[in-house]
């Protein structure tokens, strides 16, 4: 009999110890200003730590197109397109480098076998976009100063770089079909 008393005691403690845990949480709320009220956050940026790995910075100028830094990713979300020189220069000129950050987890890891240091980690936190097309940036499409420096990388540029000025799909005539053997 005691032990059934003694396991009713039991259980009525730990229901009332997790009660006060929740009830706790729920006065926390109340007593916690918003994150609004902190940062005003649309108007001012809000502060981040010096070693935060936003999102990235690329320098296109430097870049030499060796692809280090997109067999280093571990995720796949680094995709660059090159072509070959003129014949003065040496190496590829690159023409399209595209970060996916639906796949990108900001690990940083392409960051350090760059051997002409074109990309970094930038500061930058908010990529607002209405959709996931929006999540892939082409930065050898942005002008220079957005997509390099201490600028910040913002929507609107990024959404600006998407406008394509040309028609996607032109149906071109199709070839005369050969006459029939005899």
């Amino acid at each position: 009999m005691r032990s059934w008393f003694r396991n009713i005691r039991l259980a009525i403690g730990t229901i009332a110890e997790g009660m006060y845990v929740t009830l706790d949480a729920l006065v926390q709320t109340y007593r916690r200003k918003t994150f609004t009220s902190h940062f005003e956050y649309p108007e001012r940026p809000v502060p981040i730590r010096p070693r935060y790995r936003g999102f990235h910075r690329f320098d296109l100028t430097t870049c030499i197109g060796c692809d280090k830094c997109a067999r280093a990713c571990p995720v796949d979300c680094i995709y660059i397109d090159k072509e070959k020189a003129k014949p003065p220069a040496k190496g590829f000129a690159v023409t399209g480098f595209k970060i996916d950050y639906t796949k990108c987890m900001f690990c940083a890891l392409c960051v350090d076998p760059c051997p002409a240091d074109c990309i970094f980690m930038g500061s930058n936190f908010d990529l607002s976009c209405f959709t996931r097309d929006g999540c892939v940036v082409d930065y050898a499409k942005l002008p220079l100063e957005v997509a390099f420096g201490q600028a910040t990388l913002s929507p609107t540029a990024v959404a600006e770089s998407k406008k394509v000025a040309l028609p996607v799909w032109v149906k071109t005539a199709e070839p005369a079909a050969a006459p029939p053997p005899a």
